[in-house]
């Protein structure tokens, strides 16, 4: 297992400027009244595919050599690392194939195909994906690129906490949702080697709390197939991203569904962005636990901004 360096995400950072967005920091003051701190929004829901997962995967399309990425590239998602799979493939016109659950939103779907990706569905289960995948690459010969358990993957990922802290002097804690754990792996490595002093928290939804109750026992323990209204959190952690959570991150904090959606209307409402359930959930976890981050600096990494108008989770 290849664990990706400070250097491997230095070198990300420069390989993938040309393809996405410095994103915004955006602050509310009627936020950080009520959650007693002061809170800094990465709107990575601004990021190219409105996805940070943008970020990894035109790391690892630009960082194959001609051969490999004449094949293609091929993946598993629930949606944003297919969606911005695609993308990255699009930009080096190559092809893409994304393995996806058949209960997927709809949005996510089409974003696949608007940027040139083909959609082969299964069904919504982590054992249904991976057969389902096992099939596509046998017959395409196409370079796999894990939605998160992958050193490329994890290395982009990692320039966004970069920009974050270049973005917003004197941070005390960095707040991410967790899933697989890609964003929260990149988080890890870069904050453990250029600020050490920031503590890193994940956040999760409290019915798809696999990292949590593995963070908790001390190894892996993996849900098939939670539900929650954050779709792109039920992915279970694997063996690289547990080792950065297991050595990296201060705790995970979980929040109930209703928190999720509160805290997605409050965002809506007071700072005017559009983002999904699985990006509420950092504030969710906040506003839960308020004695933590007491007045602090506290950067919270909105992760993405695909959702479904036609299926918002308080309609």
């Amino acid at each position: 297992m290849y664990i990706p360096t400070l250097a491997d995400m230095v070198a990300a950072h420069t390989r993938i400027k040309p393809h996405i967005h410095l994103t915004p920091v955006l602050t509310s003051s009627y936020i950080n009244v009520l959650a007693g701190a002061e809170l800094f929004f990465k709107c990575e829901n601004f990021q190219k595919a409105g996805a940070f997962k943008a970020r990894g995967a035109s790391n690892a399309v630009f960082g194959l050599s001609d051969e490999q990425a004449a094949k293609g590239v091929a993946t598993h998602s629930s949606g944003n690392h297919g969606t911005c799979l695609s993308y990255a493939a699009g930009r080096r016109g190559i092809p893409c194939t994304v393995v996806m659950p058949h209960t997927a939103p709809q949005a996510k779907k089409d974003a696949v195909r608007g940027y040139g990706g083909k959609v082969v569905e299964c069904d919504p289960s982590t054992s249904s994906r991976e057969a389902v995948f096992a099939d596509v690459v046998a017959e395409t010969g196409a370079e796999f690129v894990h939605p998160y358990n992958d050193p490329r993957v994890i290395a982009g990922q990692g320039t966004c906490s970069r920009e974050l802290i270049e973005q917003v002097d004197g941070l005390d804690a960095v707040v991410a949702p967790i899933g697989g754990g890609g964003m929260v792996s990149g988080t890890c490595l870069t904050l453990s080697n250029l600020a050490p002093g920031i503590k890193i928290y994940a956040a999760e939804p409290e019915q798809a709390d696999d990292a949590y109750r593995s963070f908790k026992a001390g190894h892996i323990i993996a849900d098939d197939a939670p539900n929650t209204v954050a779709d792109g959190l039920k992915v279970p952690l694997k063996d690289l991203t547990w080792h950065f959570v297991r050595n990296h991150v201060s705790d995970i904090l979980t929040a109930s569904e209703e928190d999720i959606v509160d805290a997605m209307k409050l965002i809506w409402k007071r700072m005017k962005i559009v983002m999904e359930p699985s990006s509420a959930v950092p504030l969710a976890t906040i506003l839960k636990n308020k004695e933590i981050f007491a007045g602090k600096r506290v950067g919270i990494i909105v992760t993405g901004g695909n959702v479904d108008l036609d299926k918002l989770p308080w309609q």
